[in-house]
């Protein structure tokens, strides 16, 4: 898929599959994301609890990888993403990423084995260094 294509398929909302990485393990979750066209990143609203393992592979020198894919009218589409997340709490939103939230829309849903109000949520970015789109032929 060319750039076009790839901004065309990903929209401004959706849902994935991120795939953390620490030592020898990895770990993937389902998650939904935004995505900011312009900018070319993603926002994604994480949620958390006592017992959740993600903030172990989460980190800023640790690789994430989001895939991104759905049948089409055209076929099989998917988007892998990769890169680092970056935590963008109150402290580390600067006007350019408020800017880019504002043209977001994350979607809300849940595969929790508990409550909503049990969780804490909290927004990452992924800038990605490497994005690639396939499509079938």
């Amino acid at each position: 898929m060319d750039d076009r294509e790839v901004n065309a398929f990903l929209g401004n909302e959706g849902t994935g599959v991120l795939a953390l990485a620490r030592d020898d393990e990895s770990y993937a979750i389902p998650v939904s994301y935004g995505y900011d066209r312009e900018e070319g990143t993603f926002y994604l609203r994480l949620a958390f609890h006592a017992d959740s393992r993600k903030r172990e592979y989460i980190g800023p020198s640790r690789p994430a990888t989001l895939v991104v894919n759905r049948e089409t009218e055209e076929g099989w589409r998917s988007v892998v993403a990769r890169g680092r997340l970056r935590e963008t709490g109150e402290a580390a939103i600067d006007s350019s990423v408020v800017e880019a939230i504002r043209r977001v829309n994350i979607p809300f849903f849940t595969v929790f084995d508990r409550p909503a109000r049990e969780l804490d949520f909290e927004l990452f970015r992924l800038a990605p260094d490497e994005l690639t789109g396939h499509k079938q032929v």
